[in-house]
């Protein structure tokens, strides 16, 4: 047996978001978000016109979550703040004390186990108030954005020194606003990502700044943003197309709002050119891509305290060439997987935990040499799941391994992975079709038992001895 040690003060974690779990949507004074509308409209929009209206329970079943927590033995546990439970109409005009109620016991209960809570102040719901004014397509949101940051800082920050501004801007403004798949299922292909994706790098850069200037002094916290990103390589590594949209491929989802932050505050200059070219092709004046001020630049550049990773899978790219304005056409490239790679049990994501250790060693090099947390990464089973989960552990087992590799052969300074998810829970578009969760929980009794699964069992075996066991 070898013993595969990782890093004293290694962060082991799960993670979680607001809706996925909650359920409670219209209780004790919480307001519409754009997800209780989305689901509620039906058409199939959502695997069986499922719902989050009860999800996991979590609103009221939040000492069985913590139990499921303790089980694992973990350090730290990540979850999102529902916006519209706390402040109903989006803005701090009324706020709901039931649901600053809510989260400080949540909060208070976990910093009691000696969890460290790392707290996201979006997880893709946002109030349906400040959607119905334009939401992240309107520059208004900006600055409701900053006000509600700086009463999530004032309010529990005290507590919470870990915070995540927004997550994973390029799935919500790609899917929502440019496909319209996601809630609030607005989609204008070619506008809507980049707009809604430029209000939030401006939203987040002024949380930032909004921690760092009135409480980072006192409270001593560190603040970021979650990005998600595929590993990719060219399909043909001699192909010199192949490897030029491969390049575009990571640029478009990974640098698009890497490089503002943590190099220099500006888009990356391919996507500028691209889409430039491309808008005047199409007879605009100007480029469907919004242009920052050098204020706004300065602003944004150096805002994030440590670089937070979500990964799940990765690609092997080839050229598209696509008629018409739309991101993947000013993208000129298509990721598709491998053959010979495993799947979980959904569709998109192939089973590539080498491509992690690739992605970790590229951000390292790219973006400064920063912190990271892998702060989401899992693999899906289908629907019924299997209790015996073993071919899960495998994948989870092998994935730790490249963490491993990428901090002791490539030097990448990981400080903590959290595993997606705790909870089977409602998981968007797809319902509760896949389970993620390290805990099963069964969606057909009223009380939702969670019952461990086998990967939570060996998982907490890594976690408390803080080394992975390989035979």
């Amino acid at each position: 047996m070898d013993s595969l040690q990782f890093p004293e003060s290694f962060a082991w974690g799960a993670a979680t978001a607001a809706y996925q779990i909650e359920g409670g949507w219209d209780t004790d004074g919480k307001g519409r978000n754009i997800w209780d509308t989305f689901t509620h409209q039906g058409g199939d929009r959502v695997f069986k016109n499922q719902t989050g209206d009860v999800a996991c329970g979590s609103y009221t079943l939040w000492e069985e979550d913590l139990k499921c927590i303790k089980q694992l033995g973990l350090t730290h546990y990540r979850f999102s703040l529902s916006w519209s439970r706390l402040l109903p109409d989006g803005t701090t005009g009324f706020i709901n004390q039931k649901g600053v109620d809510y989260y400080n016991k949540l909060i208070d209960a976990l910093l009691t186990m000696n969890v460290t809570p790392l707290v996201t102040l979006y997880h893709f719901d946002m109030p349906q108030a400040i959607e119905d004014q334009g939401g992240w397509t309107s520059e208004k949101t900006v600055e409701v954005f900053e006000k509600y940051a700086h009463f999530c800082y004032s309010t529990f920050g005290d507590r919470v020194k870990l915070w995540i501004t927004i997550n994973e801007p390029y799935v919500f403004s790609k899917l929502s606003y440019e496909q319209g798949l996601l809630a609030p299922g607005k989609g204008e292909p070619g506008v809507g990502a980049y707009q809604s994706g430029h209000n939030m790098l401006k939203a987040h850069a002024k949380a930032w700044h909004t921690y760092n200037t009135f409480f980072k002094e006192k409270q001593k916290g560190l603040v970021s943003i979650a990005l998600d990103s595929d590993w990719a390589e060219p399909l043909d590594p001699n192909s010199v197309d192949d490897k030029e949209a491969c390049e575009r491929y990571l640029t478009f989802r990974l640098h698009w709002f890497a490089k503002p932050i943590f190099i220099d505050g500006d888009y990356p200059a391919v996507m500028k050119s691209e889409i430039s070219r491309k808008s005047k092709a199409e007879g605009l004046t100007t480029s469907r891509l919004p242009e920052f001020t050098d204020d706004e630049k300065s602003m944004i550049k150096g805002t994030a305290d440590f670089f937070c990773l979500n990964y799940y899978t990765t690609r092997k790219v080839i050229p598209l060439k696509q008629r018409g304005p739309s991101y993947d056409s000013d993208m000129g490239a298509e990721g598709i997987k491998d053959p010979e790679w495993p799947e979980s049990g959904v569709e998109w994501l192939a089973v590539v935990p080498w491509g992690l250790r690739k992605l970790l060693a590229y951000i390292k090099d790219t973006f400064g040499d920063p912190n990271i947390y892998i702060t989401e990464n899992g693999f899906a089973q289908s629907d019924p799941p299997i209790l015996q989960d073993t071919h899960r552990w495998g994948y989870f087992q092998e994935t730790l391994v490249e963490v491993l590799k990428a901090i002791n052969q490539d030097g990448v300074k990981v400080k903590g992975y959290f595993a997606w998810s705790l909870l089977d829970n409602f998981e968007w578009n797809s319902g509760y079709s896949i389970r993620f969760g390290l805990f099963h929980v069964d969606f057909n009794q009223p009380n939702l038992p969670r019952t461990p699964y086998f990967s939570a069992i060996q998982y907490a075996k890594v976690v408390k001895g803080n080394e992975l066991i390989s035979k």
